[in-house]
């Protein structure tokens, strides 16, 4: 990444320093500063926090670099978020925020079908998209919290997809047994779709969480205004 280059020169920091900084080889940094470069997570999380940047910020000021041309590579708008296309097939998405103070000002809008004016955005790379609207949710509660890959803990951050609610009425069992946020009437929830119901017109609804507190229920069909598949999250 050539921005990695300006931010270091920017502050005045040689390439050993910050290799030193990193807790990488000079090598690597000369490995790094090149506009192809394929930095691990691990390492890119370590270089954005040092230029007090998230890793999102890096691919915008990457793209929007003037001394490149990317040619067609254009940013496009979709449902109010963002896409940055970026080399090796990577898109930047930059989504609306709802955070977990502003679930209840959310579903205000959108019973008034009236699009989301959330203040706060945040970026996913994704490795392709569809035409759905992409929204980001803070997540409430340690329901969905287990200790496992799947874990969704209190306070992440899951980007969603949102899905026809209609789409289960097929038993299409792919889509059973995943984590999604379902935007309801009251409120903003993360759940695990175990089944559906279609005499009761019910959501079968679990939790990865095993303690006592959390349990199983039916969620009424009518009562889910939005469903959205998770499709990635920070922890």
């Amino acid at each position: 990444m050539r921005i990695i280059k300006e931010l270091r020169k920017k502050i005045g920091i040689n390439q050993t320093e910050f290799a030193n900084k990193i807790g990488v080889s000079l090598r690597t940094i000369q490995l790094y500063e090149r506009k192809e470069a394929n930095i691990p997570m691990k390492n890119l999380k370590k270089i954005a926090e040092f230029f007090d940047m998230t890793i999102p910020e890096l691919y915008i000021h990457e793209f929007h670099d003037p001394k490149d041309n990317y040619g067609k590579k254009k940013p496009f708008t979709k449902h109010g978020s963002v896409f940055y296309p970026l080399d090796r097939g990577k898109i930047l998405a930059m989504t609306s925020l709802v955070l977990m103070e502003d679930h209840q000002e959310y579903i205000h809008r959108v019973k008034a079908g009236v699009p989301s004016q959330n203040a706060f955005q945040t970026g996913f790379v994704l490795d392709a998209m569809g035409e759905e609207l992409h929204m980001a949710f803070e997540i409430s509660g340690d329901s969905m919290f287990d200790g496992s890959i799947d874990s969704v803990p209190n306070k992440s951050i899951v980007l969603g997809v949102e899905l026809d609610k209609k789409e289960f009425w097929n038993e299409d069992y792919e889509l059973l047994d995943k984590p999604y946020i379902l935007v309801c009437k009251d409120r903003v929830i993360c759940k695990q779709i175990r089944g559906y119901h279609p005499e009761q017109e019910t959501f079968k609804c679990g939790n990865l969480n095993t303690s006592p507190e959390y349990q199983d229920f039916d969620l009424p069909f009518s009562d889910v205004l939005q469903l959205f598949s998770i499709v990635k999250k920070q922890l």
